[in-house]
């Protein structure tokens, strides 16, 4: 009787999961640079001076950020 219902619970768990699964289903695009969450081609600004002027930045900061403390401590 137990085995009975545990074989009841599991198939109706697995017909409500198959249907849900059904409902949720959608198409995504597939192809080269749909993996990523920004456009590269068509750009107003091409994503190669985006992406070098961003790193850019982040590498320029500790020097601008050294110069500026050796120009307020007047060693400089």
């Amino acid at each position: 009787m137990f085995f009975r219902q545990i074989v009841r619970n599991s198939i109706r768990q697995s017909q409500r999961t198959f249907s849900s699964t059904a409902k949720k289903s959608v198409h995504f695009e597939e192809g080269v640079y749909t993996n990523i969450p920004f456009k590269v081609h068509n750009r107003k600004i091409p994503y190669a001076i985006v992406h070098f002027s961003f790193f850019g930045l982040a590498f320029a900061i500790p020097f601008v950020a050294v110069y500026v403390q050796l120009k307020r401590s007047g060693a400089f």
